[in-house]
């Protein structure tokens, strides 16, 4: 259960965290949309079409009463976010606007390969030497590994630690009334850290793992997940560096709208190799295209407007035939906010 005073507290900071970054969102936009000179630009149409406005505020406040029911269900402490302190967040908010004229250039002269350097090519994939969301650094520097989630949470409005959380609930489930030491969950590409680090809140006594591709972001997670106990490692998904059946959770966050179709198809058979008979997976992404129709365009306008090369093929990947076919049996979907979590259990 949770108390008033928990209720008002979380009220109040998930109010003060959306009002901050969205806050960061309209000013962001504001400068992209002021040309040379001055001049402002009209605002594009999709911005005019208060329905879909209207609906995607309605779906943000239903996210947040779903996180608080999540506490008040025992599935996770209440959360507190870690963003940082005081002057830790306003140096972020300055290194932010600071990067948006460097973005705002690429995205301008289609620059999208700046990190690109053909001796990298024996560390990662190709698909992955990319400057995705036109960021300075893509996804290799400390510079990007730092200021990712001050950019994430700006372009969801303050709700991406809301989200990340969704994907808690399936592993509550998963381990109510067994001992959480004998268990073992990995996330795949686990980026900065978050959502280790609230799993290892809720579950003190899991083991977590956590892989990512980039030297920079495990550094970061590190930082991030700490005082907590975690194992962080840097590999590839598609061909992971663990042991068959070592895995009784696995977790993995936009991680699929950001390869090419062809190595979803390897990452789902890594999936289904490192986890355990009866495992569990717990998928989320973005929306597909036909979960919310009335947000397909804006859906569709998104590659463009932020570079993500493998957006388009993935808002239309049957997700579930896809998992299916590696060895998972399908158990649930539902959409939140901007995101879908799935889950599936191996077979």
């Amino acid at each position: 259960m949770t108390s008033m005073f928990d209720r008002l507290s979380y009220v109040a900071r998930q109010g003060a965290r959306v009002a901050w970054f969205m806050g960061h969102y309209v000013a962001s936009q504001d400068f992209r949309d002021t040309g040379q000179g001055g001049e402002q630009r009209p605002a594009p149409p999709a911005a005019r079409r208060n329905g879909a406005v209207g609906g995607l505020v309605g779906e943000l406040l239903a996210l947040f009463r779903v996180d608080l029911d999540n506490v008040a269900a025992g599935h996770y402490p209440l959360p507190r976010d870690h963003d940082g302190s005081l002057a830790e967040v306003l140096n972020l908010s300055r290194e932010f606007f600071a990067d948006i004229p460097r973005a705002a250039e690429r995205k301008s002269a289609s620059a999208a390969r700046e990190v690109y350097d053909p001796a990298l090519g024996s560390q990662f994939p190709e698909y992955f030497l990319q400057n995705f969301h036109y960021q300075t650094g893509g996804y290799l520097t400390r510079d990007s590994a730092r200021l990712y989630d001050t950019q994430v949470e700006i372009l969801f409005s303050g709700s991406a630690n809301a989200m990340r959380r969704q994907c808690i609930v399936p592993v509550s489930e998963y381990l109510r009334g067994r001992d959480q030491r004998r268990f073992a969950l990995l996330d795949v590409a686990c980026g900065t850290g978050r959502l280790v680090r609230f799993l290892k809140e809720a579950f003190p006594r899991l083991r977590v793992v956590g892989l990512d591709l980039s030297p920079a972001y495990v550094e970061e997670a590190r930082r991030h997940v700490a005082p907590y106990e975690a194992e962080l490692h840097t590999g590839i998904a598609e061909t992971m560096p663990f042991p068959d059946r070592s895995f009784d959770l696995l977790t993995t966050v936009y991680l699929f709208h950001e390869v090419p179709p062809d190595v979803r198809l390897k990452i789902a058979a890594e999936f289904a190799r490192v986890l355990k008979p009866e495992g569990r997976l717990v998928f989320m992404d973005s929306l597909q295209l036909g979960d919310r129709p009335e947000l397909d365009r804006l859906l569709q306008s998104f590659p463009r407007n932020f570079h993500e090369p493998y957006y388009d093929s993935y808002l239309s990947e049957d997700l579930q035939a896809l998992f299916e076919r590696a060895g998972f049996t399908f158990v649930s979907s539902a959409n939140y906010f901007l995101s879908k979590r799935m889950v599936f259990d191996k077979r």
